[in-house]
């Protein structure tokens, strides 16, 4: 069984270097016709995008065909087996993210309080300031009524 997963793995890397070397090959030939006038270059870049997309959704297709093609190949066991390591698999890439979004939340919570901070201690002045200013009002008002 080792060498069929070899024998998959040579496949996918095969098709996935088929794939680059005729998205680099169509990239010249774009270039070329852009050299000699028959294409602008706005038609060359919008072009090379659509081949990237294409080569990338075909890059995909070839993946899930060799996975579909390895799984038809195995017993309901190996199936299972299979399975199973893609849910560990599945756990270890949620654990990660679940760390790496806690960590970017507790990096947001300490940023916005060093913002509060910032903003109390500008704040802080003021409010005296204006405490002082209504003392002085109030007095103010008080000589007047008297």
């Amino acid at each position: 069984m080792a060498n069929l997963g070899d024998t998959f793995k040579d496949v996918l890397f095969a098709g996935v270097g088929a794939l680059a070397l005729t998205g680099e090959k169509a990239k010249e030939l774009i270039d070329q016709m852009i050299e000699k006038g028959e294409i602008t270059v706005d038609q060359g870049k919008e072009l090379n995008s659509e081949l990237k997309h294409k080569v990338a959704g075909a890059a995909e297709n070839v993946q899930y065909d060799l996975i579909e093609a390895r799984m038809s190949m195995m017993n309901a066991e190996q199936r299972e087996e299979f399975l199973q390591k893609l849910h560990g698999i599945e756990e270890k890439i949620t654990a990660r993210e679940a760390e790496k979004a806690a960590a970017e939340a507790e990096e947001t919570v300490e940023v916005e309080a060093v913002v509060v901070e910032t903003e109390e201690s500008e704040v802080a002045p003021s409010e005296g300031v204006a405490d002082e200013g209504t003392e002085s009002t109030e007095q103010a008002e008080q000589t007047e009524t008297k």
